[in-house]
């Protein structure tokens, strides 16, 4: 059954250096606050995995917590390049990143072939693209029925998930709805997850389109109002826009990051960074 922690114990206990480590969210209900506490204490080493790794990559990279990153597409949404994603795969700087790029039909397939306990997933993609050539998790393979060439793709289970949602009950069951990605199945595919919600309440009201991780699936809950900024959490909070805009100003050069690394991450606690 899931545990009810503060977000510095839940991270301290769940993740580890080395892990291959997933925090997803489609850009609603990103755990911002749960990767600045990652970073926030040193993690290192870490394979990240995201289908869109958008700004909150950008600073687990930028602060030299990632060794790896498995994704589909990076960029600041709305706005442009990750600076500290470029600086790492261009310049080594802080540590070198190694990469690997799948599509967005190939990370959904695979976190679906991670949660559903299978080896991997086959889908009709990558045709016409360079990326098998780029890639060594896309391998071809034959239809035993049709003798249709498709592609195949390795499960994801992470060492742990991450994610954010608007509510969980005092027994662990987690309730999210509104624009939801693959938060599901990234909790289901790992071996440990955590799940910061905005607050914890003694009954979850039904809500259309919900969508409702049970206690048994789900290690750990830490409540974290806010704890997606600046991306939105539908009945919440809205998406901070003038954020985004603010980051590339500050990811764009390795000063301006350090210093923000210093006065917005390591001098607050359990704190969403502004």
């Amino acid at each position: 059954m899931a545990e009810i922690l503060p977000l510095h114990d839940a991270v301290a206990r769940l993740v580890h250096d080395g892990d291959t480590v997933a925090l997803e969210g489609f850009t609603h209900l990103i755990p911002h606050a749960a990767g600045q506490e990652i970073i926030r204490q040193r993690r290192r080493d870490l394979t990240l995995v995201r289908m869109t790794p958008d700004i909150v990559y950008d600073q687990l990279i930028g602060a030299g917590c990632a060794r790896k990153l498995v994704f589909s597409w990076g960029g600041n949404p709305g706005v442009g390049s990750l600076h500290r994603f470029r600086d790492a795969v261009q310049n080594a700087w802080p540590v070198p990143l190694e990469i690997e790029e799948h599509s967005h039909a190939g990370m959904a397939n695979r976190y679906v072939a991670g949660a559903s306990g299978l080896p991997f997933a086959v889908l009709r993609g990558y045709t016409g693209t360079d990326l098998p050539r780029h890639t060594d998790t896309i391998k071809q393979i034959t239809c035993p029925f049709t003798g249709e060439q498709l592609a195949a793709v390795p499960a994801i289970n992470p060492d742990v998930a991450i994610i954010h949602a608007q509510r969980a009950d005092r027994a662990g069951n987690v309730q999210l709805w509104g624009l939801v990605g693959v938060q599901k199945e990234a909790v289901l595919s790992a071996r440990r997850s955590l799940v910061t919600v905005e607050e914890i309440v003694d009954e979850l009201t039904p809500v259309p389109g919900q969508v409702v991780l049970p206690s048994w699936a789900v290690t750990a809950v830490a409540e974290v109002p806010r704890g997606a900024h600046p991306s939105y959490a539908q009945g919440y909070y809205e998406r901070d826009n003038e954020y985004y805009e603010y980051w590339d100003s500050i990811g764009r050069n390795r000063d301006s990051f350090e210093q923000w690394l210093d006065e917005k991450v390591f001098g607050v606690t359990e704190e969403v960074a502004r």
